[in-house]
């Protein structure tokens, strides 16, 4: 059964432009050219609510794909050096759910 990892981060007010251009230079470029990108479902932002979060929505084929995955992202150089090291000290929290699809209903 596949399950979803929804990861939100909120950050500090007045970080989000910073963290857009980190994520347009560095993060997605590393993510896509490791192939790490194969199991994003998408990006976004929040436009209500708390308004400086980011969120990314992930589907894998089990648990163990999921830690596979994330081993391999923290595994690449070039996202940790280039742009995780430079996003960290932007986020005030970090929340990560795991989600299964329901029984009903269209799925991603």
């Amino acid at each position: 059964m596949a399950i979803y990892e929804l990861r939100t981060y909120t950050l500090y007010v007045g970080k989000m432009t910073e963290a857009v251009k980190l994520y347009i230079e560095f993060g997605y470029p590393a993510l896509k050219q490791g192939g790490h990108d194969k199991k994003l479902v998408g990006y976004f932002q929040a436009d209500t609510g708390t308004i400086n979060q980011l969120l990314h929505l992930w589907k894998f084929d089990d648990d163990a794909d999921r830690r596979a995955h994330w081993a391999a992202v923290y595994a690449n150089s070039d996202f940790i050096n280039n742009f995780a090291a430079r996003f960290r000290p932007l986020v005030m929290s970090q929340e990560v759910k795991l989600l299964t699809a329901a029984p009903w209903g269209p799925h991603p």
